[in-house]
């Protein structure tokens, strides 16, 4: 992985092909929420295929929970659509079949020459596309659970949400004032809060 690739940074706005064949930034999926990306070798990876399966229980929860998922693999279009239907996801999967992602994060797998996919990460993002946290996928086990991800996500969601606890008295005051930049969903008013909050 890039050495400039690390939590505190900003991961870069990656302009792919979705498995719509809708050409899509990480940015615009984001819009204001917390995300988590997945950096996969492909629909032919046993590993990836069950994580991704692991991923459709709480991918429910990260809707109710304003988050986003989004899959990235080496993948053609067709087997991005293989992929992303084998296993029952309802998230974006976006097909990076020229290597522009692995490439320039510098994670080809060299020890698979054959499929030349990434070596696989999971990477989870405040607003903004601001890295939290990084997980090396190689090995299985290196791999985040999704309980792991539930705790990344809660720990994401308190520091960019103003109204996390809205039982503060202050809280309150502010919405009886009117200030509902300080509540989700507001738009860009309420991501400018947050970025204020830095």
């Amino acid at each position: 992985m890039r050495s400039d690739i690390v939590a505190g940074a900003r991961f870069p706005d990656y302009r792919l092909t979705d498995h719509t064949a809708t050409k899509r930034t990480l940015s615009e999926l984001q819009g204001i929420d917390p995300m988590i990306v997945m950096l996969s070798r492909g629909g032919f990876c046993p590993k990836d295929r069950r994580q991704a399966e692991g991923l459709i229980q709480l991918h429910r929860e990260m809707e109710v929970g304003y988050c986003r998922l989004v899959t990235i693999s080496t993948d053609n279009l067709t087997e991005t659509n293989e992929y992303r239907s084998g296993v029952g996801a309802h998230w974006p999967f976006l097909s990076d079949a020229g290597r522009v992602v692995q490439k320039d994060l510098d994670i080809a797998e060299y020890t698979d020459p054959l499929h030349n996919p990434m070596i696989p990460h999971i990477i989870v993002l405040e607003p903004g596309l601001i890295i939290h946290k990084i997980y090396n996928g190689y090995w299985f086990f290196g791999r985040p659970t999704m309980e792991d991800l539930r705790q990344d996500l809660r720990a994401v969601s308190k520091k960019c949400r103003p109204d996390w606890d809205i039982s503060k008295p202050e809280m309150k005051q502010a919405w009886q004032d009117g200030r509902k930049e300080l509540f989700y969903p507001y738009g860009k008013t309420y991501v400018q809060t947050l970025h204020e909050q830095d």
